[in-house]
């Protein structure tokens, strides 16, 4: 019995500064077995490689298919829920998640039809705070305490199989989502260069490090999920902040790109 192919389509596994090619290779053997396809590599070591090719053992099409990108933000495009593989727990106060839980969220958004992001870090140091603050969840592996170490390509089989558990079960269906689709990952990123910029135009930060108020703010956001019209009006939002800055002479203000074309209907 074959899992649904218009859901494991939707579904993508991304993996972050991977090392050693032949953890690439075996990622795409354990995805393959359970039916999925679709591998997005942030930043390989090395790629393409005879060894990622052997340790595939016939998964080639997968790896013939890989896209290959030079950040996170890339690989991610399209996608409306990203969930974050890692053993420990981090600075990112992020929603903390099992495989099984993951499985469901991950399966109930290829339903509704959304593409979804399962993101896996460097096999030594996982994935870092601003990588994991991309996400809308962290996914942890209930491993032992005092034995935490998890190969990549055995993570990546974990959440493989949880999916395909999960698929052969009671796949929920979804009507078709009429109202505006959720904003996607980059479309997310672009708004939170629009409120980074803005926040800095206005002198929020006073000279403090922007960075854990925006690590904050992402959070507040991700949890949000907000649709593209509802990010259209913040970026109008702050496209009108920026220009009453200038106005003021708080400080030489330029609207940016995604505050100049912003749609507030």
């Amino acid at each position: 019995m074959s899992a649904p192919n218009n859901l494991t389509a939707r579904i993508r596994y991304v993996l972050v500064r991977t090392s050693h090619p032949g953890n690439i290779g075996s990622a795409a053997r354990a995805i393959r077995t359970m039916g999925f396809t679709r591998l997005e590599l942030v930043s390989p070591a090395r790629f393409p490689d005879a060894e990622a090719n052997a340790l595939a053992a016939g998964a080639d099409d997968v790896l013939g298919n890989a896209g290959i990108h030079d950040g996170l933000v890339e690989s991610l495009t399209g996608s409306r829920l990203v969930l974050g593989l890692s053993a420990r727990r981090r600075g990112v106060n992020l929603p903390e998640i099992s495989p099984r839980e993951a499985a469901a969220q991950a399966l109930a958004a290829a339903a509704r039809g959304e593409d979804v992001a399962l993101v896996f870090g460097n096999e030594r140091t996982g994935l870092e705070n601003d990588e994991l603050a991309r996400c809308h969840a962290m996914v942890r592996i209930p491993s032992v305490d005092d034995f935490s170490s998890l190969n990549l390509a055995q993570a990546v089989q974990v959440m493989a199989y949880e999916l395909r558990v999960a698929m052969l079960g009671d796949v929920p269906t979804f009507e078709p989502v009429q109202d505006e689709p959720p904003a996607d990952a980059a479309q997310m990123e672009q708004f939170y260069t629009h409120l980074l910029q803005t926040l800095d135009d206005i002198d929020f930060h006073k000279g403090r490090a922007p960075t854990t108020v925006m690590l904050r703010l992402r959070k507040i956001y991700q949890r949000i999920q907000m649709d593209e019209r509802e990010l259209r009006l913040l970026h109008g939002i702050l496209a009108d902040t920026q220009r009453m800055a200038r106005l003021a002479g708080i400080k030489g203000v330029d609207d940016c790109d995604a505050g100049n074309s912003a749609d507030q209907s």
